[in-house]
Formats: structure tokens, sequence, C-alpha cells
């Protein structure tokens, strides 16, 4: 069970580093034929210019401080909208895709909030310290 994190890390560093080469190099090529709402969806990243390569750099760098161990909760915090919006693309527009999602969501879940030693650091962001003070207010009254 101690290596649980290591190998969550890893699997989710893999996966990022892979699918942001991926972005890149075209690998793994697309499928044939995908939905229309797939199309335009990937023509909408693509056809900015800049979107589709600033978030598959994002991904790579992610996916390798991921599986070197540097950064991790950064890289975490960085990549959880990516995992929401790739959660919600598969739900709604690919649902062909959904059970490695939901993996990748449950991934990162675990080693930003349950996994030692990134949740402490991760949940840190979510303390408030206006609700401490005015908690540390309540109590001085």
């Amino acid at each position: 069970m101690k290596k649980f994190p290591t190998v969550a890390r890893v699997l989710l560093g893999l996966v990022f580093f892979i699918f942001g080469l991926n972005g890149f190099f075209n690998f793994m090529p697309a499928p044939a034929a995908m939905p229309e709402k797939v199309t335009a969806f990937m023509g909408g990243l693509m056809g900015t210019g800049y979107f589709f390569p600033f978030l598959k750099g994002l991904e790579t760098l992610c996916g390798a401080l991921l599986l070197s161990g540097a950064f991790v909760p950064l890289a975490l915090v960085v990549l959880a909208p990516i995992i929401v919006n790739i959660f919600l693309f598969h739900a709604f527009l690919m649902p062909s895709g959904l059970p490695v999602a939901i993996v990748v969501v449950a991934l990162e879940a675990y080693l930003a909030f349950f996994a030692e030693p990134y949740a402490p650091v991760v949940k840190h962001i979510f303390h408030c310290p206006m609700k401490e003070a005015m908690d540390a207010r309540k109590k001085g009254t």
C-alpha cells in the first residue's frame, strides 16, 4: 500500500506525457470516424492556432513532472481543469473513452486529496484564512 501513491503518480504521468507528446508527433492517429460534435470541438481547439499546442505542452510538462516526482502538487493543480474537461468531453461527446477518463479522474482525486505526501500540499490551497480569522474572532468574544 505504501507504493500505491508512486504507482498512481507514474500511471497518471505516463497518460499525460504520452498523450501530450502525441499532440505534437501524432504517433497514435485519431479514429477515422468521429462524431460531428467531436470534429467541431477539435477543429475549434486547433483553429485558434495556439490553444492545442499550449494544452499539449502543458500535458507533456505536467506528465514529465509527475514521472520525475518533482513539483507533483503543482502538476496536479495544473492538470485538474484539464482532467475535468477530459471527463466532460468523454461524458458528452465521445462516451467510448469514458472508462479511461474515469480512471484518470480517480488517479487525480486520489493523489490530490488522499495520497501522502501530496494531499496536504494540495489541500492547503483550499484553506481559507478569512474563515479562520472569523472563527478566532468568535472564540475571542
